[in-house]
């Protein structure tokens, strides 16, 4: 190749459309050198003038908004977002609500029996009974009230239900055995409390006749 008289040995090419090739060789291997063209240039060099100056206005100035700052300001949105439309549903939380709309739909009685079998059947039961089944013909006494006899010592009607659940035992009471209900809305968000009142009204159908009726 370097033998050909219009290709010469050289370290870099000096004009446009010359070509050369390097003197180094390796393994056999030589290597061309030309020109670039100047839409490759200005591309080439505009890319590291956009870098310099990016890295600036991001790393150095806080010019531009970072990853982290958007994610936040979109997380903070979905928050709200939620937070309003929880606002609205509890605004029209009642008796009503639940015994025509919340009790009625499955799902939110299935999320709410979920629930009570994480949360609460250490005081109340499986069965809701307060009993547990230690051994046949043995059955310990659990520290919750029944919640399947048909006694609703702080109100019988849904939202008599939420308010405890979500406030806990009422602080002039001496709760059950010295044992006071722990204020759960401390813990879980409305719509939880609401799909477990749903749960109990549904295991409780002759205590929670619908308001329409």
């Amino acid at each position: 190749m370097s033998s050909d008289p219009e290709i010469k040995v050289a370290s870099y090419a000096s004009k446009k459309g010359e070509v050369v090739i390097r003197p180094h060789e390796y393994d056999g291997i030589q290597e061309y050198d030309q020109v670039l063209p100047n839409w490759w240039l200005f591309i080439f060099y505009g890319a590291l003038v956009f870098f310099v100056v990016f890295w600036l206005a991001y790393y150095q100035f806080g010019m531009m908004t970072t990853d982290a700052e958007r994610v936040s300001a979109g997380m903070g949105k979905i928050t709200r977002a939620k937070a309003k439309a929880m606002d609205e549903m509890l605004a029209k939380l009642d008796d009503d609500a639940f015994l025509t709309q919340w009790v009625k739909d499955d799902k939110t009685v299935a999320n709410g029996r979920e629930l009570f079998m994480a949360n609460c059947t250490a005081c109340h039961g499986q069965d809701l009974s307060a009993k547990m089944v230690i051994a046949p013909g043995q059955v310990v006494p659990l520290p919750g009230l029944p919640l399947n006899d048909g006694v609703w010592q702080y109100g019988s009607k849904p939202m008599d239900l939420f308010k405890l659940i979500n406030n806990g035992t009422p602080p002039d009471s001496s709760g059950h055995n010295g044992a006071k209900m722990e204020a759960w809305g401390q813990k879980m968000a409305p719509l939880k409390i609401v799909e477990l009142v749903s749960f109990l009204i549904r295991e409780n159908p002759k205590d929670f006749p619908s308001t329409s009726n």
